[in-house]
């Protein structure tokens, strides 16, 4: 399975992004999947998890700011971030939640004050 985060950049506190998942080699919608970040020197953190059928869970710390969505006609997901901070910055990946397949390719979120 190849994943490919896409839809990061450089933002200003306060703004928003929406990243996207796409998965080639499996089908998206018959897994649990999450969105991860990693901070420089950080672990990989969990920020939020759809369920197969769509039921969603986001970080305490990220609720009402991150929402996770999934197209599975274009088998992909989605993560929505509104009202940016700083601390936002990091590398955002797509996995499985329970971390199954290689971390794929990220995309940096940079967040300036």
């Amino acid at each position: 399975v190849q994943l490919q985060a896409s839809g990061g950049g450089l933002v200003q506190a306060g703004g928003s992004l929406r990243l996207s998942c796409a998965a080639s080699g499996s089908t998206l919608s018959t897994y649990h999947m999450g969105w991860f970040r990693q901070a420089p020197g950080k672990q990989h953190e969990l920020v939020a998890g759809i369920s197969v059928t769509g039921v969603t869970n986001v970080a305490n710390s990220l609720r009402g700011r991150f929402t996770i969505s999934r197209d599975n006609a274009k088998n992909t997901i989605h993560l929505q971030m509104n009202s940016l901070k700083p601390e936002d910055t990091a590398v955002y990946y797509c996995n499985t939640k329970s971390r199954a397949w290689k971390w794929g390719q990220g995309t940096l979120v940079t967040v300036s004050s």
